[in-house]
């Protein structure tokens, strides 16, 4: 179904219609800032990324306004990322999206967003942020995969079994 879902999708939104960056360093909200300057109609998604400010200023350099900008910290892992952003990307009808994230890590954030965005009928379009870093490992997609037919088929991602979950549950509170 995740493919027919996909092409429903892309043939709806043919054109991204918001900018969804994986947080992970400042590079990643400066290369999205400079990016999404090209493209002024569409809003801008950060999950958690760096703290709101350090990542406002970066925006507000490259000419991008505050309405414009999301910024939201409750991810605690790539599989999150995803996760906590459908119902915000379903409310406001969002089929496409590009997706940012760095080189090294767009394969596993492309696995997970076609279980789980492919899985709600959005697509995406992938952006990557270059780096000298080495590409993740065959294991960590296969984890966050996993981890993403876990959530399609209960809605829960088993982030709560990471022994770090729980000083991030607290910290975030």
């Amino acid at each position: 179904m995740i493919p027919i879902q996909l092409a429903i999708a892309s043939w709806q939104a043919p054109q991204p219609q918001a900018i969804f960056t994986l947080g992970g360093g400042i590079d990643r909200e400066e290369f999205t800032a400079q990016f999404a300057s090209a493209f002024p109609s569409l809003d801008i998604w950060v999950s958690s990324g760096v703290p709101s400010n350090l990542a406002r200023p970066v925006y507000q350099n490259a000419g991008i306004t505050d309405d414009r900008l999301h910024l939201d910290y409750r991810a605690i892992d790539t599989v999150t990322n995803f996760t906590t952003f459908v119902p915000e990307f379903q409310k406001r009808k969002i089929k496409h999206i590009y997706l940012i994230t760095s080189d090294f890590h767009m394969a596993r954030a492309k696995a997970i967003a076609i279980l789980i965005l492919g899985s709600q009928g959005i697509t995406f379009t992938p952006i990557v942020v270059p780096t000298n870093e080495p590409k993740e490992s065959m294991l960590r997609i296969l984890r966050d995969s996993g981890r993403s037919i876990l959530w399609i088929v209960t809605r829960c991602t088993g982030a709560n079994l990471n022994p770090r979950y729980k000083s991030l549950l607290y910290a975030s509170r």
